[in-house]
């Protein structure tokens, strides 16, 4: 009785598939392993008998066939506890892993902000665990994007490098969405207008506050972190050194709902006395009171454009530019 329990819950055999498809074996394994080598008719038969019989290919076998782990390494360089709290992420991871599910291929999640857990990092990266890895949040002028290419792991990064190296990314035009919030301002008759900045090691936060001066010139500024209570700490300085302010730009949504909740423990009302404009056009925007205008970054875009060119350079082909700006847009609501 258990030997026949054993026998009746034995996986199929590669065997098994190709004699029910009516092909060859060599063919099931091509299938399998991706290959372009096999007619349309053929490859239909296989999927089908695989789908019919439950098979599973062994992953260690197929790995030594493809030299490829079917691994994507998604790297946040932030604590869990940012991670977990802003909404960006949430969108971006949601995004990236449909895209490699799609692919048949597997994400692994790893959270790195601390020296152990970047050591720790650094040891995994390579050809033997993941095919690529996609990059987020990257402050400073980290070496790791270069030092993973030497290794031969694929990178993508979001956002464009703080320095001048060359290397593939996506990112949002946040500059010209920064620019167009505070001209937006301008236009409605705001004259004092401030703005509270994200991280100056990270490129968005640089862009960012150069769109701000390029229309505002030397307007106040306070620096935040792009976390809410970063922003409510930037808002109360901003009060405190200009009085007269009548808007501000916070360079993003969280940030700008810090700003909104001590505008309103000062007596000052949005957008009557203060209006203030944000930047993600996340989930938060739409639960501020006032709503909350923003700019809009296709973040979900960003998150299928990164495995785009990942995939593109794991399956050895050149994509027309490594180099993808997507455009940003003003959501009016409420609150300017």
């Amino acid at each position: 009785m258990v030997a026949e329990r054993s026998r009746s819950v034995r996986p199929p055999t590669l065997d098994e598939v190709a004699s029910r498809a009516g092909v060859g074996r060599g063919t099931v394994s091509r299938v399998v392993n991706g290959s372009a080598q096999v007619s349309p008719q053929a490859r239909a038969a296989v999927e089908t008998a695989i789908a019919e019989l439950g098979y599973v290919p062994n992953r260690a076998a197929r790995t030594l066939v493809t030299q490829r782990t079917d691994s994507i390494a998604l790297v946040v360089f932030e604590s869990g506890r940012r991670f977990f709290a802003e909404p960006f992420f949430g969108r971006i991871v949601q995004s990236i892993s449909t895209g490699l599910v799609d692919r048949g291929l597997q994400m692994v999640l790893m959270i790195a902000q601390a020296p152990h857990e970047r050591e720790r990092l650094e040891g995994y990266l390579t050809r033997q665990h993941v095919d690529g890895a996609l990059l987020l949040s990257l402050h400073g002028t980290d070496r790791l994007p270069t030092e993973l290419e030497e290794r031969g792991v694929a990178t993508v990064r979001a956002g464009r490098p703080a320095g001048a190296e060359t290397c593939c990314y996506v990112d949002a035009d946040n500059r010209g969405g920064a620019r167009a919030a505070v001209a937006y301002l301008k236009e409605t008759g705001r004259r004092r207008i401030a703005t509270i900045t994200g991280p100056q090691d990270m490129a968005a936060g640089v862009a960012r506050l150069a769109g701000y001066r390029d229309v505002a010139g030397a307007g106040p500024v306070a620096h935040g972190d792009f976390s809410e209570e970063s922003g409510a700490a930037a808002m109360a300085e901003l009060l405190a050194a200009h009085p007269d302010l009548d808007a501000v730009f916070a360079a993003s949504d969280a940030m700008a709902a810090g700003a909104l909740r001590v505008l309103r423990e000062r007596g000052r009302r949005t957008p009557e006395d203060v209006a203030v404009i944000g930047f993600d056009d996340s989930v938060i925007a739409r639960h501020t009171d006032p709503p909350l205008t923003s700019v809009h970054q296709p973040i979900e875009l960003m998150g299928e454009e990164m495995v785009r060119l990942l995939l593109s350079k794991i399956d050895g082909i050149e994509p027309p530019s490594t180099e993808v700006v997507l455009t940003t847009s003003l959501v009016r609501r409420g609150s300017a």
